[in-house]
């Protein structure tokens, strides 16, 4: 029987080394690669196939919910399990919906990492015990991934312009890092603007931050 595959996306290293090793000592796993931002974690997706991405939601360049659904597209086969300090319930509930198989709370990884892995990987929704008790249910059904929270207003394109812009890249920054043109890259920023309502960088900057789509 082969080992379970397991790729780990996490921008701290001291995280991803205690978490590497919670999942290694495991018997029939195996940490096939790391990635420490969320460009990266898709291209090692892309590259290695994992069976189960374990995913942190904050992460530079890519923020982990766009890296969620992203990886949800390409390849539904692959278990998420959002593995994340973000203990709100609304942040549980986007992850969900958007297509995370279970949700551990960073303070819950010691004890119940393991049986979270386990059981995404057999396709059944796992919470964390704190991330159950905000969410108001004692276990986890699949049904609860249809709490759908406000429609997001934004094309997936346009969330990793945003997040661009709020980590401080200039237009011709995001032009490059998203291969494309520098008017392409304007057009997009006005859209932006214009579907949010709002008029200065500053305030784009206090939007992606507010909706976890950026971090300072």
């Amino acid at each position: 029987m082969k080992d379970l595959r397991i790729l780990l996306a996490d921008d701290h290293p001291v995280v991803r080394r205690g978490v590497r090793a919670l999942l290694a000592a495991h018997a029939g796993w195996q940490v096939c690669g790391e990635a420490m931002n969320g460009r990266e974690a898709v291209e090692k997706v892309n590259e290695l196939k994992p069976d189960v991405l374990v995913l942190d939601l904050n992460m530079p360049e890519l923020n982990g919910l766009e890296v969620l659904r992203e990886v949800r597209k390409r390849f539904p086969q692959i278990a998420i399990l959002v593995l994340s300090v973000q203990d709100s319930e609304q942040m549980m509930r986007t992850a969900l919906a958007a297509g995370a198989h279970g949700y551990v709370s960073k303070s819950d990884a010691g004890d119940e990492l393991l049986k979270a892995v386990e059981s995404v990987h057999r396709q059944q929704v796992f919470l964390s015990s704190q991330a159950s008790q905000m969410l108001g249910v004692a276990t986890a059904p699949a049904a609860i991934r249809d709490a759908v929270v406000a429609k997001d207003p934004l094309t997936p394109r346009e969330r990793q312009i945003l997040q661009l812009i709020a980590e401080g890249k200039s237009t011709k920054e995001v032009a490059t890092a998203l291969d494309i043109t520098v008017k392409t890259a304007e057009t997009h920023r006005n859209n932006i603007m214009h579907k949010l309502d709002l008029h200065h960088v500053t305030e784009l900057v206090r939007y992606a931050l507010r909706n976890h789509i950026a971090r300072l």
